[in-house]
């Protein structure tokens, strides 16, 4: 479908609808229609009541497919009814625009800038962040949904948090959403052998702790926090990691085995929640003795990223899927 000469931007907007399969294939279909992108992948959570959609496309089919999509997730959620296990703010909590292919951030950021104005056109509140952040405490998407959905008819009015593109208006059906442009982003939980939530709270503070003390450490851009799914029946360190590079997958998942050990608790490997670049999954092994291919088998044997599900690596690593003319 693209070459390697086209210009190529990755969509990961995150909805807040994990069980109406209706609603789901509604907002899918909105992207699949869009000529020149295509859809890669859909993880949908139940107990998070969130659904992740990854495309890639050229710059403005990017921003014509999830202008789309969006707007349907306007008609059909209603965040007054919305419950999860996941922090949310919005119908589209969080939309984030990645430099795919032939393209850099800034220029990455000017069509961030076109779709957001769309949207707080069509009427929602719409917050600038991460490299599209037009204040210091925006950047963090952490910061910007702090108190979730619950609190924005408050913080809406605030003269601080007056939406970047949109009416200073609560919005009570759609909420609120962030928008930016940014690097990368691995959305990976670790599972853990307990039901009890409150020690794997404790672990997610001992990683958060050590990444904000420790400025030069692996931790650095690891973000954590744990959450008991119903559904799997025990208790998940959640991770969003920004730089994979700097902070490597085997090191998180590492860190959180000896962290649990010290509270007695087994880790029972782990969960990617999107996709992943196969880079990734090479970084544990520099060895030029075997496969790429053979690489990734242990990094998926290694991970245990089939505990929860069997981890399909032609359906979950980009480039098995991206086929590049």
């Amino acid at each position: 479908m693209f070459s390697h000469s086209d210009i190529l931007i990755e969509c990961v907007p995150n909805f807040s609808e994990g069980r109406n399969k209706a609603t789901i294939d509604a907002i899918a279909e909105e992207i699949r229609q869009t000529p020149s992108v295509q859809l890669l992948h859909i993880d949908i959570g139940f107990d998070a009541n969130r659904t992740v959609y990854t495309y890639i496309g050229k710059p403005e089919a990017i921003v014509e497919a999830t202008y789309k999509a969006i707007k349907k997730a306007y008609k059909l959620i209603d965040m007054r009814l919305h419950a999860g296990k996941h922090p949310r703010m919005g119908a589209c909590d969080v939309c984030p625009l990645i430099p795919y292919q032939n393209i850099d951030m800034e220029t990455t950021k000017t069509y961030v800038e076109k779709l957001g104005k769309q949207l707080g056109d069509l009427g929602l509140p719409v917050y600038l962040y991460e490299n599209s952040a037009t204040t210091e405490a925006r950047k963090n998407l952490a910061d910007i949904r702090k108190g979730e959905y619950e609190a924005i008819a408050d913080k809406i009015i605030q003269k601080e948090w007056k939406p970047d593109f949109g009416p200073t208006v609560f919005n009570q059906k759609f909420g609120m959403m962030a928008l930016g442009a940014r690097a990368f982003l691995i959305a990976y939980n670790i599972n853990l052998d307990t039901k009890d939530l409150s020690i794997g709270k404790k672990i997610a503070h001992a990683i958060r702790v050590e990444r904000d003390i420790k400025k030069n450490s692996q931790l650095q851009h690891c973000k954590a926090i744990a959450w008991y799914i119903e559904e799997y029946g025990f208790v998940q360190i959640s991770t969003n990691i920004t730089n994979y590079n700097a902070s490597p997958i085997f090191y998180i998942f590492g860190t959180v085995k000896e962290i649990a050990n010290d509270f007695g608790i087994r880790v029972n490997g782990s969960e990617l929640i999107g996709l992943i670049p196969q880079k990734a999954l090479l970084v544990q092994n520099p060895s030029n003795k075997i496969s790429d291919q053979a690489k990734i088998e242990d990094a998926i044997e290694y991970l245990g990223l089939n505990q929860v599900f069997p981890f399909q690596k032609e359906k979950r690593i980009i480039e098995y899927i991206l086929e590049l003319k």
